[in-house]
């Protein structure tokens, strides 16, 4: 049996990086130099990583030649001049020597330690094509003659080396959906051709996805979650903030830019309902922060995509390229300051942050982590930008000590006692039958907030006890005030105003001159919580509010949410830069983590219900436990990871 892949379980987490050999980059395999690879490997055994992504280069191993005739009419395929040989190899395309290397290569990762995730069409490398010279001219994502090669080779190449133990996953290829053009159908048909030819060949391990950037249902594009979840065993992110959306706005050791990763992967994850990891991530080069702060990025982003069962964190890449001449390292700054070392033997201090992290999860008492407490779904429907409503969604929950789960409108509702359905701008989505569906849920118990983006939401009143007199664009943003004075104004742009009295519904907070914004009203054996004004979007498209300061309080909202939902936390914390996640162990035991995402230590006050207490500390220093309270102090993008034991008798469920 091949050995298994640790982010294929609840609770595992894999470290990883990209690798191609510090003297040569995508030339590896044609510049082929196995002492210097060596001393790659081990020094990167050395940094605590178990995995290592790698890319057998597509034109390399299979290296086709196309002769023509006259009028170019196509003759041969052939390698070089050298007809194919009446091999298994040569009628795959695949060269030998380059299968040899390979195998080599394999060998070496095994005397160190490492384990590898083989992306198979590699023909996009850092903004490069690479293609076999006689399929340049094709559509690799469509086109019958390029596919059928492609099977021959990813079959081929799985045949021969699914008995290497060093092998622990296959995948795709390297973000294959920027290799050509293709509609949605298209790229189903493709994925599906590969991922059935690969699994059919070694059906025991993992089929990863490799793509980047996927879509949510409702959003233009070829690639979708739902489509690769499908066809694939495990999706991936490769979350760079210069790429992403609404994420190059605060710097890369703070929290917005730090939570990018988890809220990307838990999004895929939750869509897809498959495991889903952070396959790459970086910086992009130096101009984006110095080697300390994105050392700090990086130990942040650790200790949240393992709290979160993001599964694993594969940095992009092993080492800089700034040496390299050909392209795409000449075209490209942003291809050649990537790297865990600068040249080999010099290590950036981003490895001392993998160090260290290796270290913790090596002295974790668990093998795996317990999967965390899930507060609320949150649903995505088939309106607006599904990334920015989850992006700020996950960001303003995490700032108010909640945790959610993600997950499409039109799926199966999964169990919860509270769903989100956020900044909803519809008039179609969710159908009827998925609000009948979810309202059956809150008549049986459960609560619903909804918040306003020009939405049209049939059987309004009766949903949320308001009654609408006017509806009427906005010339300036709406003020909302909470009569807790311990929650500050909030100021929120929002494109429509509803004018509203209440019939049934309990006014929480109101615009200055008592118009509702804020409400609950009973919906069966649940509570309905009707927000006017669309607070995510909000969230990321005036400018400034992803600082954490004084003028940007909208996390107070989900904090007051919260407290009239009346989640089930076991702990409860005041700063919103601190992230909290709670895992159960048992019913009397649980482990929190408790992330800070500022690049400032902190002296963090936890208070956990009546009746815990302080069980073990695995990392952060305890400073002082009095009055039901515990202090830790954090230092600048680390964590404290804890875990909190029962004194009495009564059962958390029971609370």
């Amino acid at each position: 049996m091949p050995p298994s892949l640790s982010i294929t379980s609840p609770g595992t987490f894999s470290i990883g990086c990209n690798y191609w050999a510090s003297h040569a980059g995508t030339a590896m395999w044609s510049d082929w130099r196995p002492d210097v690879v060596e001393e790659d490997l081990r020094e990167l055994a050395a940094t605590g990583i178990d995995t290592l992504r790698v890319f057998p280069l597509w034109p390399d191993f299979q290296p086709l030649n196309l002769l023509r005739i006259y009028n170019g009419i196509p003759k041969e395929i052939c390698h070089g001049e050298t007809p194919l040989p009446p091999t298994p190899a040569g009628r795959a395309g695949v060269s030998e020597e380059m299968m040899q290397r390979f195998e080599a290569f394999t060998a070496m990762c095994s005397r160190h330690g490492l384990k590898l995730v083989v992306s198979l069409i590699t023909g996009w490398m850092s903004g490069r094509m690479f293609v076999p010279h006689a399929l340049a001219h094709l559509d690799p994502l469509t086109d019958p003659r390029s596919i059928m090669w492609q099977v021959r080779f990813a079959r081929y190449f799985v045949n021969r080396m699914k008995h290497d133990q060093a092998i622990t996953a296959w995948e795709l290829g390297n973000e294959c959906n920027c290799m050509g053009s293709a509609n949605r159908e298209q790229a189903w048909l493709w994925t599906s051709t590969l991922a059935a030819n690969v699994k059919n060949a070694d059906p025991d391990r993992p089929f990863i996805s490799g793509m980047h950037s996927l879509k949510c249902e409702g959003q233009n594009g070829a690639w979708f979650i739902k489509d690769q979840a499908e066809l694939t065993d495990v999706l991936t992110t490769h979350p760079y903030p210069h790429f992403t959306p609404f994420c190059n706005k605060t710097p890369i050791n703070t929290q917005a830019s730090i939570l990018h990763a988890t809220a990307e992967t838990r999004l895929c994850a939750g869509m897809g309902d498959k495991p889903a990891f952070a396959e790459e991530l970086g910086t992009l080069g130096d101009i984006f922060g110095g080697e300390e702060e994105v050392a700090s990025r990086l130990r942040s982003n650790l200790f949240s995509l393992w709290a979160h069962d993001c599964r694993g964190l594969y940095w992009w890449c092993a080492y800089d390229q700034t040496h390299l001449e050909n392209a795409p390292y000449d075209w490209n700054a942003i291809e050649r300051e990537l790297g865990l070392f600068k040249k080999r033997g010099t290590p950036k201090k981003s490895v001392s942050a993998l160090k260290d992290f290796r270290q913790f999860l090596g002295g974790f008492p668990h093998p795996t982590l317990p999967q965390r407490r899930i507060d609320a779904v949150c649903l995505l429907a088939n309106d607006g930008d599904s990334w920015a409503i989850a992006y700020a969604s996950f960001i303003l929950a995490v700032q108010a000590g909640l945790d959610i789960e993600f997950q499409h409108v039109a799926n199966p509702l999964k169990p919860s006692g509270a769903y989100f359905l956020p900044s909803l701008s519809s008039a179609s989505s969710p159908t009827r039958r998925q609000w009948q569906e979810l309202l059956d849920r809150v008549r049986a118990g459960a609560s619903l907030y909804l918040s306003f983006n020009n939405a049209i939401i049939s059987s309004f009143e009766e949903i949320t006890g308001l009654h609408i007199k006017t509806r009427e664009a906005r010339s300036t943003p709406a003020a909302i005030n909470f009569p807790n004075k311990d929650i500050p104004s909030l100021s929120v742009e929002s494109p429509f105003r509803l004018n509203m009295t209440p019939s049934r519904a309990e006014i929480l907070a109101a615009e200055p001159d008592g118009n509702p914004a804020l409400t609950k009203a009973a919906y069966g054996k649940g509570a309905v919580y009707f927000l006017s004004v669309p607070i995510e979007l909000a969230l990321l498209t005036s400018p400034g509010n992803l600082h954490l300061n004084a003028t940007n309080s909208y996390w107070n909202l989900y904090r007051a949410l919260a407290r009239n939902i009346g989640f089930n936390r076991v702990v409860s914390k005041q700063s919103p830069e601190i992230g909290i996640t709670e895992h159960p162990i048992d019913k009397d035991n649980v482990i929190v983590a408790a992330i800070n995402h500022s690049p400032e230590s902190r002296q963090v006050s936890l208070k956990p219900l009546q009746g815990w207490r302080l069980n073990k500390t695995h990392r952060g220093k305890l400073e002082k436990s009095s009055s039901g309270e515990l202090t830790f102090s954090i230092p600048a993008n680390d964590a404290a990871v804890f875990e909190l034991s029962r004194t009495g008798t009564r059962r958390l469920d029971d609370q």
